[in-house]
């Protein structure tokens, strides 16, 4: 077999075994599988790079860094739905059906999954296209981003010349509460229902981003089809099923208004055990020849209704007010309530984000609180009975000193979020170590976040700092470790010492202070103990450290617990001081670059580090001032400003010519 023949053969394989496993949840092979075909084919890409078509599995993968999203015009256009709020509304529905079409009505009736409305369309069965709905008229073209929907057929399992169809990206609840869990813990604002971060992700200008998502679709109707004949509904969501699509469970019509309300009452009965957020059912005409003669309005199909389900809220009492400490170090209070069963489970906490949130609805301790479940997954307040309360609840207030470590609490300016200062905070313990050992900061090889999961689970560290201190016996004796991972992760920290304070500073975790940042610190300090002493004023009249900077820089070193966390390194032998750089070649002092498109020889962050290296400075928009615009493939709006205010354009083979 050729290598041809056998990438072939692999995306094949591949491609059937992602069918089963996200459309048909029906996987027959293990992932670690899964993971070694993939790698195989993954493999003859990087060698055959003209092997890759857009079928390949590899390409749901996403990275893709966009300049903006292109509009798309709908040749059909993507209508809203009418809204129903009770059967007596959908009766009304019927009776107008049926003055046109009389007794002859068959309805089917799905789940309204509560996402965001997209187009997909393929030719000659290739994937080529994908937009949001918009305005229903004018969409957005995502179709990178929708290429890592792991649903998304990339390839129809049919030959269909043409098809354009209709379907709902959604979030799962499992993966909202995740999400919204990062969010929180990263002090960032929470996704108010699995609606808005399905339409968040999907709208991100880095794919990637969007692949972590684990965004998914049902697919639930044909737009346009070109070389096949389709007569109903029911017909059409067929033939998704044998195009690869994931599609909405629908294999019956209903001939009466009464036997659509049942299935209606049943999908409400199931709805919160579904694992996808679904708010309402919607009643469709079956025949598409009964579409026709029915017609739309300028907004919305005039054979098809929404019914929307109630949400379900419940009172309670708040009984008190407590904090809990992220892996970010951000303070998150949630309210603690008396019990009260809603949405088919017992509530008792509910997460009230910041105090921003808490001064809004005005909540205290002891409330009265009306309650539900944001999207039926997450507890949420909603408002408080004003009328009930007794002049006994008592304001909240965020603690001034972070309950888990002690260290100060620090809110910035423009910023919903109180912070802790603490750099031995055990709550942030796993992501601070983690950022301490990586490449930009102390760089010391052999401890993945696994490892360190596992040194702090087996408390043979608890900071940083303890990681000099370990013993040989007890790190080789953890599981899948021994006596020669053990010596290689403390020559690798034996060696990590003479690193200069620059990556130490850096490797700290600093609010604000970031690997460049740090350099231009050290190099005015010289000394990490220069630093406890240090003014806002000294620090921000260094070049590119503003005052929030150094206000972050300032607090920092105040604490105690810092100059405890510094003496136990020193006392380690890690250095303290810069160590100065060895060259002194600044050709591009007092240049500044953009990077734009994609990079074949150069990474981003490499072009980055070469250019700061030799003076120059990067930045992330175009103006007057850039000096050059270093142009990969695919570059966009970036490059255009450039030619536009008469910028430099310089492509990478340039580039690598002035840093000869």
């Amino acid at each position: 077999m050729t290598t041809r023949e056998r990438y072939e053969e692999l995306k094949n394989i591949l491609n059937e075994h992602s069918y089963k496993y996200y459309v048909l949840d029906n996987p027959d092979i293990t992932d670690e599988q899964y993971d070694k075909l993939m790698r195989e084919l993954t493999d003859i890409e990087k060698e055959n790079p003209d092997f890759i078509s857009v079928d390949s599995p590899s390409q749901k993968v996403g990275g893709k860094v966009l300049e903006g999203f292109e509009t798309v015009t709908h040749a059909v256009p993507m209508q809203s739905l009418q809204d129903a709020f009770s059967f007596d509304e959908l009766k009304e529905f019927d009776v107008r059906v049926r003055n046109v079409l009389g007794d002859d009505a068959a309805y089917c009736v799905e789940q309204k999954i509560d996402g965001l409305s997209v187009s997909l369309e393929y030719v000659n069965s290739v994937f080529t296209r994908g937009s949001t709905r918009g305005d229903g008229i004018t969409g957005e073209d995502v179709t990178e981003n929708l290429k890592t929907v792991k649903s998304i057929p990339l390839k129809l399992r049919e030959n269909i010349p043409y098809l354009e169809v209709r379907g709902e990206v959604f979030i799962s609840k499992p993966d909202f509460a995740k999400i919204n869990q990062r969010r929180e813990e990263n002090g960032e604002t929470t996704f108010a229902n699995p609606r808005n971060a399905a339409a968040g992700s999907l709208r991100q200008l880095n794919s990637a981003i969007a692949a972590k998502r684990n965004l998914d679709i049902f697919v639930f109707n044909i737009q346009q089809i070109e070389g096949r004949e389709v007569s109903s509904h029911l017909e059409g969501l067929e033939l998704l099923r044998k195009c690869g699509f994931k599609v909405i469970s629908n294999e019956q019509s209903f001939k009466t208004i009464e036997d659509a309300f049942a299935e209606i009452e049943r999908i409400g009965d199931v709805r919160r055990d579904l694992y996808y957020d679904i708010d309402g059912a919607v009643i469709k005409i079956d025949k598409l020849s009964h579409r026709d003669a029915l017609g739309s309005t300028a907004k919305t199909p005039r054979w098809a209704i929404a019914y929307k389900y109630p949400a379900e809220k419940q009172k309670t009492k708040v009984k008190d007010i407590t904090v809990a400490v992220g892996r970010t170090g951000v303070l998150t209070p949630a309210a603690e309530l008396e019990p009260v069963l809603i949405a088919g489970s017992t509530v008792s906490r509910a997460t009230l984000h910041n105090i921003d949130f808490i001064r809004s609805k005005d909540i205290r301790i002891g409330d009265t609180v009306v309650i539900q479940k944001a999207g039926d997954i997450i507890p949420e307040v909603v408002d408080v009975v004003q009328e009930e309360r007794t002049g006994a609840e008592v304001e909240f207030n965020m603690p001034e000193t972070c309950p888990a470590c002690g260290a100060k609490v620090h809110r910035e300016t423009g910023e919903a979020a109180h912070r802790c200062t603490g750099v031995d905070c055990p709550a942030q313990a796993i992501r601070n170590i983690i950022h301490f050992v990586s490449r930009d900061a102390m760089d010391i090889e052999g401890l993945g976040p696994q490892i360190i999961e596992k040194l702090v689970e087996n408390e043979l560290i608890s900071t940083s700092a303890d990681l000099y201190y370990m013993d040989k016996d007890k790190l080789a004796a953890l599981d899948k470790m021994g006596e020669k991972s053990a010596d290689n992760i403390l020559n690798a920290l034996e060696n990590s010492k003479q690193n200069g304070m620059e990556k130490l500073l850096y490797a700290l975790g600093i609010r604000h202070i970031g690997a460049g940042a740090s350099k231009l610190i050290s190099k005015k300090f010289g000394n990490i103990y220069a630093l406890f002493d240090a003014t806002v004023e000294e620090l921000s009249s260094i070049g590119d450290i503003g005052t929030v900077m150094a206000e972050s820089v300032v607090d920092f070193f105040a604490q105690p617990h810092t100059r405890d966390f510094i003496n136990r390194l020193a006392d380690a032998g890690v250095n303290m001081t810069y160590s100065a750089d060895e060259t002194t070649d600044n050709r591009f002092e007092g240049k500044t670059f953009v990077l734009t498109g994609t990079l074949e020889r150069y990474g981003r962050k490499d072009a980055s580090e070469i250019i700061e290296r030799f003076g120059g400075k990067v930045s992330g928009s175009v103006s007057k001032k850039t000096d050059y615009v270093l142009a990969g493939e695919a570059a966009g709006s970036k490059l255009d400003k450039a030619n536009a205010l008469g910028v430099a354009v310089i492509s990478e083979e340039e580039f690598e010519q002035m840093i000869k």
